[in-house]
């Protein structure tokens, strides 16, 4: 990285560190989890520093990085959920829960992001469609779309 990209990138968290992690605590709720998703959303602007000298809306792009990194911590969780939940089961069935997860994981891969998430907290974390589209800021109708792309691609891969 460049001097200059490195100087861009310290500007770049000096001026909008503090309203990331704001922006993250409402979504999370948690100040320590925002923290930790604060820098691993810094982690990938340092990854990508060739867009930083074209960069006309920081906080939409640290927006979109966020959205990123708040999904794969969903995800994340979700599955940590399930592993603990698995550590009752017998090896067998740990084994078969363990392959179907990541046969799921697979699976979602071409998804887009959104519809992925959306249909990873209706399919792993339970939530409602009401509570997708306020935990994600979308419509209930935008919710219900992703859950179809979700269905229909599941569907295309197992046909």
């Amino acid at each position: 990285m460049s001097s200059a990209d490195t100087r861009t990138v310290h500007a770049l968290y000096a001026e909008h560190h503090g309203w990331l992690s704001t922006w993250l605590r409402r979504r999370l709720g948690c100040a320590h989890s925002a923290a930790d998703l604060a820098q691993d959303t810094f982690v990938r602007v340092l990854l990508r520093p060739q867009v930083l000298p074209t960069l006309r809306e920081p906080r939409a792009y640290l927006t979109t990085l966020a959205k990123g990194v708040v999904s794969e911590h969903w995800r994340r969780q979700a599955l940590e959920r399930a592993y603990i939940e698995a550590l009752a089961l017998s090896p067998e069935e740990r084994l078969q829960l363990l392959q179907t997860l990541d046969a799921i994981d697979a699976m979602l891969d071409g998804l887009p992001h959104k519809a992925r998430e959306a249909f990873v907290l209706s399919q792993l974390e339970g939530l409602t469609y009401a509570q997708i589209a306020q935990r994600l800021a979308i419509s209930e109708r935008t919710v219900k779309h992703h859950m179809a792309l979700g269905f229909e691609h599941c569907l295309a891969l197992v046909e």
